[in-house]
């Protein structure tokens, strides 16, 4: 038995594959969902494995991913955090970029560091940009430095020096000092989260994991021990924000490395699934509770970028994270997303949401805002028998009243108000999957879009035929494809260092050197976790630029080793260049970064293929009841149990796909079939 559980905004995922003991075959899969419980989230994943009545002593592999990091980072919940840098460099995060995401926004606000200046130290000193030390390490104050943070009751220290990425010698004997004479403080340094260049960035990474250790590391010893009370065996494994699981122990060392483990996972699983039906160029959407989130897969390959932010918007620059984090744009709307208007009478959806308690007003939990989901519900989309996994029926009374004070303010009926709403949402996630496709060369016509999560296939059909995409996919479970998506996913560590480089061919040995220097330490970090050199499949990846470039460009290195031209790698970074920027530069290339990716590729569960028993489309149909679609009228539309639809079935729209943890849309102009797996296909009707 495998079982992964990812716990999201507003709903904790559970999903289990069961297997014959003698052929190894998968025989069925369950899943399961409950409110995630902020205060105590191993609880939420406790209550989806006796909803889904799961025998712990019976699981052979468990798969976790968490949104722990990320909240509290956005809610300010970590712990009181000091940093010690090099002298001089204390103000690094107050300083920051000094840039401002738009240039002409006079509502820009410059963000507060998460450690105040009065907890930022210095030590004397120096490493120059080649890794060769200046001015040795004095560490005559950390007593001092030490008294205050306990007097100040600090829970982390982050250390940060400049140049440690090239040499991290003086790091380590300060982190060596610091663990002889306190017990009872975290300490992380900038090596242990990041090899790469940018001394604010390397900072801000370093600050926010060391905020987050204390709080990841208690809640995932408390998740370890409550699981192995209730009879898990084996330690669970993390799902991470480079789309690769990793052990409990390495994850507890850097946990600023889940801070977005849960999209992660569903990516994959896309991936996953693209390879076994042939469909190697995806769209990946997927939207919860609380926020939609999207990413392009190419080629079977999604990019993973080290650029990542939290916060950014368009009057905040928001905090950097240098982690390994597939590239991904994540909007605050999702089924919870609450319609409100400003001041100047336009209605807007979102980014606040419900989340689970109070939840929508068709909860009926004291809710008292509209939400996207009861805007689905108002339009007939959603069946009141399935209404959140059949368990609950919509209080409609709650939504009028929600309603109300959006009728009044915009005179207009509760029904044009919902459609109001589903616009606005349906407007926000288009712009979103521009940012992925269209603003970076790719033309989603040339993709299939993949849809999952609770909202996914509610909202799919209407996005994929704004952006002219052919073919739109829901797989089986697609409300908890994300939690599936981790029993897809490898055992991932990735190594990068900065190391500025002209590439030519008097170069070759500092980059084979330089890659192998960094195959040992992935070798050394797996061999705590008891695997070997022969387990670790690797993979390289290169950051190039045009010197006298600001920005770099990531070109996989396909089979890199002693034979492989730097003419042909050159030719990649020029082909990668003029994809994303439209033009490519007769000039030197420089190697900026190295980025080595070890893999220990754990045994994955095939895709079942759906079972076929004779039955016929009718058998499906439970109901037919008026559906709104908006610019496509008012129908008479055929409500259908997709647990009774079987290989080779065809449904035209008007439709509604109905089970426990979402609802396909099937809108007129769209055809569905059943393939072999049982994914939904939907495809324009041909006129």
């Amino acid at each position: 038995m495998r079982v992964a559980t990812d716990i999201g905004g507003t709903f904790t995922d559970l999903v289990c594959l069961e297997f014959d003991k003698k052929t190894g075959r998968p025989t069925g899969v369950k899943v399961a969902k409950s409110d995630t419980t902020p205060s105590n989230f191993e609880q939420g994943i406790l209550d989806t494995i006796e909803k889904g009545n799961v025998d712990l002593k019976e699981i052979e592999f468990f798969a976790h991913g968490t949104t722990v990091v990320i909240n509290a980072l956005t809610e300010r919940k970590g712990a009181k955090t000091a940093l010690i840098t090099t002298k001089g460099f204390r103000d690094v995060l107050e300083i920051a970029r000094c840039n401002r995401p738009d240039l002409f926004n006079f509502n820009f606000i410059k963000q507060p560091p998460f450690v105040p200046r009065y907890l930022r130290f210095e030590v004397e000193e120096r490493m120059n940009y080649k890794g060769e030390v200046i001015k040795e390490l004095n560490m005559a104050t950390l007593k001092a430095i030490l008294k205050t943070c306990k007097e100040e009751n600090v829970e982390s220290i982050a250390v940060c020096l400049l140049h440690a990425y090239k040499n991290p010698e003086h790091e380590i004997k300060l982190v060596q000092e610091l663990s002889k004479l306190v017990n009872n403080i975290e300490i992380i340094a900038s090596h242990q989260v990041t090899r790469e260049w940018r001394e604010y960035e390397r900072t801000s990474s370093t600050v926010l994991s060391g905020y987050v250790l204390p709080i990841a590391k208690k809640y995932l010893n408390q998740l370890k021990e409550k699981l192995k009370l209730k009879g898990l065996r084996d330690s669970p494994y993390i799902m991470q924000s480079n789309g690769g699981i990793t052990t409990l122990n390495d994850v507890k060392s850097n946990p600023i490395t889940m801070v977005e483990s849960g999209p992660a996972s569903g990516v994959f699983g896309a991936i996953a699934l693209g390879r076994v039906i042939g469909k190697k160029n995806l769209i990946v959407l997927d939207i919860g509770g609380t926020t939609a989130k999207c990413a392009l897969v190419e080629n079977g390959q999604v990019k993973i970028t080290t650029n990542y932010k939290i916060e950014h918007s368009r009057t905040e620059a928001g905090y950097p994270i240098q982690t390994p984090v597939i590239d991904i744009v994540e909007i605050g709307n999702g089924g919870g997303s609450i319609a409100w208007i400003d001041e100047g009478g336009k209605m807007h959806v979102g980014p606040k949401s419900a989340g689970a308690m109070p939840g929508p007003a068709a909860y009926g939990r004291g809710g008292k805002n509209l939400t996207t989901t009861d805007a689905n519900i108002i339009t007939g989309r959603i069946h009141p028998d399935y209404f959140l996994g059949g368990e609950l029926q919509p209080d409609y009374s709650s939504i009028e009243t929600a309603a109300k004070p959006l009728c009044e303010s915009l005179n207009a009926s509760k029904e044009d108000i919902a459609k109001g709403i589903l616009r606005i949402a349906n407007s926000n996630m288009v712009n979103a999957l521009k940012l992925i496709s269209v603003n970076k060369g790719h033309d989603p016509r040339d993709f299939t879009m993949v849809v999952i999560g609770g909202g996914g296939s509610m909202h799919g059909v209407d996005l994929a035929r704004e952006l002219q995409v052919a073919e739109l996919i829901v797989p089986p479970h697609a409300g908890v494809f994300s939690a599936f998506g981790m029993l897809m996913s490898d055992i991932r560590r990735d190594f990068i260092r900065t190391n500025v480089i002209t590439l030519e061919l008097k170069q070759r040995t500092i980059i084979q050197s330089t890659f192998a220097e960094m195959e040992n330490e992935a070798i050394k970090n797996f061999k705590l976790d008891g695997y070997t050199k022969d387990d670790i499949k690797f993979t390289y990846y290169t950051d190039l630029r045009y010197a006298g470039q600001e920005h770099y460009v990531k070109v996989l290195l396909s089979n890199f080793d002693d034979h492989t031209p730097l003419d042909t790698i050159i030719e990649y970074f020029h082909k990668e260049h003029k994809k994303h920027y439209s033009f490519e530069l007769d000039a030197t290339v420089e190697l900026v970064n190295f980025h080595l990716v070890a893999e220990v590729v754990v045994d994955k569960p095939d895709f079942p293929k759906l079972e076929t028993l004779g039955k016929k489309v009718e058998d499906a149909r439970f109901d037919t009841r008026e559906v709104d679609f908006d610019d496509l009228g008012i129908h008479q539309t055929t409500f259908y149990h997709r647990n009774l639809l079987e290989p080779k079935m065809s449904i035209k729209g008007p439709a509604v796909i109905a089970e426990k943890a979402t609802t396909t849309l099937v809108t007129p102009l769209h055809i569905m079939n059943v393939d072999e797996y049982g994914n939904l296909i939907l495809t324009l009707q041909k006129v």
